[in-house]
């Protein structure tokens, strides 16, 4: 079967990576692309690399042109995706790439994003540890899903194996990222011109206030057991609203994490460095074998050897999180540093690796684990 396609916020970065990993998929046909302010211009105009699909038009983004596929990305800025539920309601699947049914608590999303909450949806993380399984098996036969935040799963995937284990103690993480400006999006932004960001290195949504956080929180509380929907994200279209919302203000209850993240100059990528104090009595063997026991299976994360670290450089353009562990107890905690693709792992892999999921295709069809080099 041939699925049919339609990919909203396609003249933008994560739009474009969504187009680009799908024109490579044997089983879905793109026909139908869209986007807001650039509508009615050739999308080989805005996403230049994408020679094979140089014959589609970019349409408007309205319910409309969207309705009618199988599958439909919304790739669109955070706050703008939930006005497209309601209207898509008999679209088999569809995934969300931006922020409006990512998060369970509605007190969360009125402090970090504001405006109308929208139910969450299953969150496209399939190797994230979830009350001793992992969200893979809740992404089978989903309809709805919620891609995740570039920065909110890189985190998440690096300690949710030691909280799931008890190992270490979610109560005092430290995570500061380097972080490429493509994660900010396409759209014009005087901090993000190659003049402001070369040659420097520049903190943003510093002391608690980038909006990555309560998602890392949720996905780290889930790890614990301690989700309140009994899946990552809710359990996307047709779960009950009524009677959630004060349990899930209260899951991610003893989780804090202070956060930094740091605009580096390189286009894409992301690098992690996260710490957590380890709980008393872990030994060196339980701590290295709870992320051994969490991804020694998985395609997509690896956990390199002892001494080994990763770099930003050996995932470009893979759908692989690599990360490396130390064990520092002079210190007393546990540093996992991770690096990601922030347009494929963090994004656009993540979402169609969890569309495969869903559709009960191979789980790594048209998804590669090697990088680009140099």
């Amino acid at each position: 079967m041939t699925y049919s396609v339609a990919v909203s916020g396609a003249s933008g970065y994560a739009g474009g990576e969504i187009l680009r990993i799908l024109a490579a998929h044997p089983d879905v046909e793109i026909r139908t692309v869209t986007a807001h302010s650039n509508a009615g211009q050739p999308l080989i105009q805005h996403q230049p690399h994408l020679r094979s699909l140089a014959h589609l038009t970019l349409q408007d983004t309205t319910p409309e042109v969207l309705a009618g596929h199988d599958i439909v990305f919304l790739a669109l800025p955070h706050g703008q995706s939930g006005q497209y539920t309601e209207a898509l309601a008999d679209t088999a699947l569809v995934i969300d790439a931006g922020a409006d049914h990512r998060l369970e608590s509605i007190a969360d999303w009125d402090r970090f994003y504001g405006g109308d909450f929208h139910d969450p949806w299953t969150y496209g993380v399939p190797e994230l540890p979830v009350g001793g399984a992992k969200q893979r098996q809740r992404l089978v036969g989903a309809t709805r899903i919620a891609a995740p935040g570039c920065n909110a799963s890189t985190v998440s995937l690096s300690l949710a194996p030691g909280v799931a284990a008890g190992v270490i103690d979610p109560s005092d993480i430290v995570s500061v990222l380097a972080v490429g400006p493509s994660g900010a999006g396409k759209s014009l932004k005087t901090n993000l011109l190659a003049s402001e960001i070369l040659g420097s290195a520049n903190p943003y949504a510093v002391g608690g206030t980038h909006r990555h956080i309560p998602e890392i929180r949720q996905a780290l509380a889930a790890a614990r057991g301690s989700e309140s929907s009994g899946e990552v994200g809710g359990s996307g279209a047709d779960a009950p609203t009524q009677g959630r919302s004060s349990d899930r203000e209260h899951a991610d209850e003893g989780i804090r994490i202070s956060f930094t993240p740091v605009l580096v100059p390189m286009s894409r990528g992301i690098l992690a460095t996260s710490t957590a104090p380890i709980v008393d009595g872990a030994t060196d063997a339980e701590i290295r074998g709870a992320w051994e026991a969490a991804y020694g299976d998985e395609r997509f994360v690896h956990l390199l050897p002892a001494g080994e670290f990763p770099r930003t450089a050996d995932v470009l353009g893979a759908n692989t999180a690599l990360m490396g562990l130390a064990i520092d107890r002079a210190a007393g905690r546990v540093v996992v540093v991770a690096a990601v693709d922030n347009l494929v792992k963090g994004t656009a892999g993540a979402a169609i690796q969890s569309m495969n999921i869903a559709l009960g295709l191979p789980e790594e069809r048209a998804l590669s684990v090697n990088g680009i080099a140099p």
